[in-house]
């Protein structure tokens, strides 16, 4: 039986900001390790000799995003589910179900979140050896975390009888599934050894998953079903119909289907060197730190500092006298924190939210499917922009109402569509766009190519493109 890994992507990351943002959450930074926590994710089922290619499910913004960094990881059989709106996991998972049965009928889904780490990938597959005995004899499993602390940021579960199915061990009936407790009921559950940290992994047939979700949510189930049949390919995406997906429940695996069902079971995942890197201490605990207990990463300068996580993307940050902080510098934005307060983090981007502040949704370097581009200055009337296009990717040919722009080749070769004209600009030559004139950049070459971008006008939104003709489907 061909286990299918069904990659969660969805999330804002809300707890790990200033680096994880609305754009660009914290599954598609490397805040471990040199890949993504994304990539890790994907990579680390080349493990699994029973797995096939992975689904993963993402919203529509990010997909090129998705697609990228499967790219660079050298993933290269992958299908990407996109919601039009996020609906939680129940009916994110039951879409991937529905999609693999078309495939192969005794499919089976490892789910996966794809902001995880585990450190220890062997340990990790031989976890899904032993789970997918039990799944196939038709159980829900779910990968329980041995708890090594009275935990309080997780869900707890509660094990029940032994679970026998094969050669698998360790594995049992749930009893129960338990809310965040507070640190007095987190200390019991740690010493009466039947409880497990709740991980959100999961294994099961996805005909036993659909079975048991139609019990419990019907109206899920229809709905998630409509949207596939009203769906549509786009490029190497699968497009849940907006209109029937928008007016699915929403609701998660565990409230909508595990807290019910009489199959779930739990297997007992010691020594995988998980964490769920949900704030900026949970990092901290899977980092090694130096004599002082501190994580210094970057250009960081600390005297009579200790247990301290401190993080510099930009700037240089120097730290006198302070114990127990975290620290992280970005270029437009930093976090001053006490490590008791790191889950309060969010508070603050619901603070930026409310203010209507871009700082909770885009960094200064904002990605798109051929580059990125960063912003350097802005004032009245002009901003400056830096630019940078992928080698063979271009931008939509488009125009503007309300700005004119300069551009200026500091890096590559460009070949620029300027109105009627067609240009080749290497290094230092540049080009005057006027305002209302049709135009688009191309990177023809090898390397990436990088221009300045002036622009100046009487109103500088993103919004202010008409796109013509594009590459990635957002032709206006």
């Amino acid at each position: 039986m061909t286990i299918t890994p069904v990659i969660l992507c969805g999330g804002s990351g809300t707890r790990m900001w200033p680096l994880s943002r609305g754009g660009y959450p914290k599954q598609f930074l490397a805040l471990y390790g040199h890949e993504s926590l994304l990539q890790q994710t994907a990579t680390r089922l080349s493990g699994l000799s029973e797995a096939g290619a992975p689904l993963l499910i993402s919203n529509a913004e990010q997909r090129f995003l998705v697609a990228e960094q499967l790219r660079e990881a050298g993933i290269k059989d992958a299908r990407i589910i996109l919601e039009p709106v996020g609906r939680n996991t129940a009916p994110a998972v039951a879409a991937a179900a529905i999609v693999a049965l078309q495939g192969n009928p005794e499919a089976m889904l490892l789910v996966l979140p794809s902001d995880h780490v585990i450190q220890h990938k062997a340990v990790f597959a031989e976890l899904v050896q032993q789970a997918a005995q039990v799944a196939a004899a038709g159980k829900l499993v779910t990968f329980g975390i041995k708890p090594e602390s009275p935990h309080t940021g997780y869900g707890y579960i509660r094990r029940g009888n032994e679970c026998r199915i094969g050669t698998a061990k360790g594995v049992y009936d749930v009893a129960e599934f338990v809310e965040k407790p507070d640190a007095q009921r987190a200390a019991l559950f740690l010493a009466s050894g039947d409880y497990y940290w709740n991980s959100g992994m999961f294994l099961f047939r996805a005909d036993a998953y659909l079975r048991e979700l139609g019990q419990f949510q019907p109206a899920m189930l229809e709905q998630v079903r409509s949207a596939i049949a009203a769906g549509k390919s786009d490029q190497d995406f699968f497009r849940l119909d907006a209109e029937y997906f928008s007016e699915c429940p929403a609701d998660s695996i565990d409230y909508a289907v595990m807290e019910h069902t009489k199959e779930a079971a739990v297997i007992a995942a010691a020594g995988l060197g998980w964490n769920d890197i949900g704030s900026w201490t949970a990092l901290a605990e899977v980092s090694e730190p130096d004599a002082e207990g501190n994580h210094l990463l970057g250009d960081v300068l600390v005297d009579d500092v200790s247990d301290c996580y401190i993080r510099s993307e930009n700037r240089m940050i120097a730290a006198l006298g302070v114990r127990d902080l975290v620290i992280v510098e970005t270029a437009d934005a930093i976090l001053v924190a006490h490590k008791d307060k790191a889950q309060d983090v969010k508070k603050i981007v619901e603070r930026l939210n409310q203010a209507g502040r871009s700082e909770s949704v885009t960094h200064r370097r904002v990605f798109r499917p051929w580059g990125w581009y960063e912003g350097l200055d802005a004032c009245d009337r002009f901003q400056v922009k830096r630019i940078m296009v992928s080698p063979g990717r271009s931008l939509s040919l488009q125009m503007h109402h309300h700005r004119a722009e300069h551009w200026v080749v500091v890096k590559g070769t460009a070949v620029v569509v300027n109105g009627d004209k067609e240009l080749l600009l290497s290094e230092n030559q540049s080009t005057y766009i006027p305002l209302g004139i049709t135009h688009r950049l191309v990177n023809p070459g090898k390397i990436p190519l990088e221009i300045i971008e002036v622009q100046s006008g009487s109103y500088l939104g993103e919004d202010d493109i008409v796109r013509f003709d594009d590459n990635y489907g957002r032709v206006d």
